[in-house]
């Protein structure tokens, strides 16, 4: 978290971009009020817009016409481009209208400014069981000792019968309404929150989706280097430790007996007095329903991965098989055309014996000679000798050449050192040049482009003219 990251991080994260933007407070509103709290996982362009129109409508009346001049569909687009990074513009399956969906990072920019909301009720005590509960489970399930498992299964099952003896002696202890309603609010945004867990797992996989395309489009090496190059990485993300987890959630979602516990059970504490006191969110009672789309959208962005890994297969056999059919073809048709006046073949060989050189023959290695360095005593002359040329070296200041740079970045945000070299020309030759290279080598803000050239051009102190090529250097504030 130094200071060069996080500047990086405020120009280039969508988050932060919109945290700064001028229309946050428009973009925020309208994405939580459209995704996260209906706890939507896309919208068509029409709906959107017209959602968006109606929004606008209502806010031009309140702060007045000239607040948000542009149309939906002018917003939505911006919003979507590429230097917001807000929304994501796709196209479904078997769908010519694009669809609209949050981006990973503008989701948690919303729960973010979410979380600095002033919260009517905190609750510890569900959370200290939770993370004791967490723990438990830690180190239950990493016991490798056979009688410390046995032990612990013992001591379970006596406080089992323990609780079994205290209700049926009539007293059993229950929760009381704070209890239920904090653990009802955990369970609610932890369920919540698995919907922003599956846009980033989806992001993750849309991302490997698209490195594959631009490799497989730009490859020109072997097939199998660019196979084993794309299925290292898929398995890579397959078998890391969020892959794992969505793997193991998803079998577990797809699980006909756990959905039906699942709403057993939800329904069941739907029905508690104190939870419907809260007045809780219908859309809850289908939140397993809004798993199993996000978890379907990204099966087929894995599904899609797949498909293009197959189409380049297919594509790759049937070129290569027309291209050793063309070669076979152009052999066959030129020695047709040959048939009659077969051509003259001449071979050429270095040499028409083999060089036997004998082992013996080779000569003895030799032990370089020695040198003898006579080392006499320094002694002191008399003798007076000018120092002036060594004070006439050339100086060059380089807190001036840094001045020259900031003073031409005030007005702009980036200038090439040949356009500097024209407002500030040299006046040290080729010592000065040097040093604004080495100044953009260690400047962190600078860019050098090997791949482009400058010219430099300016007059020595005998009156020559000279002239520099060098890479492209642009120096930025």
């Amino acid at each position: 978290m130094d200071y060069a990251y996080l500047e990086t991080l405020r120009r280039q994260h969508p988050a932060w971009r919109l945290l700064l933007a001028d229309h946050a407070p428009l973009v925020i509103s309208f994405l939580h009020e459209r995704f996260i709290a209906p706890n939507i996982r896309s919208l068509p362009e029409q709906d959107i817009a017209t959602q968006l129109d109606d929004t606008l409508y209502r806010l031009r009346e309140t702060v007045g016409e000239s607040a948000f001049p542009r149309s939906a569909l002018d917003y939505l687009s911006d919003w979507a481009g590429d230097e917001r990074g807000w929304l994501r513009k796709y196209y479904p399956a078997n769908s010519d209208e694009p669809h609209y969906d949050l981006t990973p990072a503008t989701e948690r920019a919303i729960q973010w400014l979410s979380g600095l909301e002033e919260q009517a009720f905190v609750g510890a005590e569900s959370r200290l069981k939770l993370v004791f509960d967490l723990l438990d489970q830690l180190v239950r399930g990493a016991e490798s000792d056979p009688a410390a498992r046995i032990r612990d299964l013992e001591r379970r099952r006596a406080a089992i019968d323990q609780e079994i003896d205290e209700i049926r002696a009539g007293r059993m202890a229950t929760m009381d309404d704070t209890q239920i309603r904090e653990r009802f609010l955990q369970m609610a945004a932890t369920a919540r929150g698995l919907l922003s867990d599956f846009r980033q797992v989806e992001q993750n996989f849309r991302a490997l989706d698209r490195e594959v395309r631009e490799r497989i489009t730009t490859w020109e090496g072997s097939k199998a280097d660019v196979l084993e190059d794309v299925l290292g990485e898929r398995d890579a993300i397959t078998d890391s430790d969020q892959g794992r987890s969505f793997r193991a959630f998803w079998d577990f979602l797809m699980s006909p007996s756990q959905q039906e516990a699942f709403v057993d059970k939800l329904d069941q504490a739907l029905a508690l007095e104190p939870i419907s006191a809260l007045e809780p969110d219908e859309r809850l009672r289908r939140i397993h329903y809004d798993w199993l789309a996000a978890g379907e959208a990204t099966q087929r962005t894995v599904a899609r991965l797949s498909e293009q890994l197959r189409r380049y297969l297919d594509d790759k056999a049937w070129l290569e098989d027309k291209r050793i059919m063309t070669v076979i073809r152009g052999v066959e048709q030129h020695a047709l055309a040959v048939r009659h006046q077969p051509p003259a073949l001449s071979l050429s060989i270095d040499e028409p014996a083999p060089r036997v050189e004998l082992a013996m023959e080779r000569r003895l290695f030799t032990p370089p000679a020695r040198p003898v360095v006579e080392s006499d005593t320094l002694a002191v002359g008399e003798e007076t000798v000018a120092t002036d040329a060594l004070f006439e070296q050339a100086y060059v200041d380089r807190q001036r050449l840094q001045a020259n740079i900031r003073h031409a970045l005030q007005t702009r945000d980036q200038i090439s050192l040949a356009a500097l070299l024209d407002t500030y020309p040299l006046e040290q030759g080729l010592a000065e040049l040097i040093t604004y290279v080495s100044l953009a080598t260690d400047d962190a803000d600078a860019a050098i482009d090997s791949d482009r050239e400058q010219a430099v051009t300016w007059t020595d102190a005998s009156g020559v003219p000279r002239r520099a090529r060098l890479p492209l250097i642009l120096f930025t504030r």
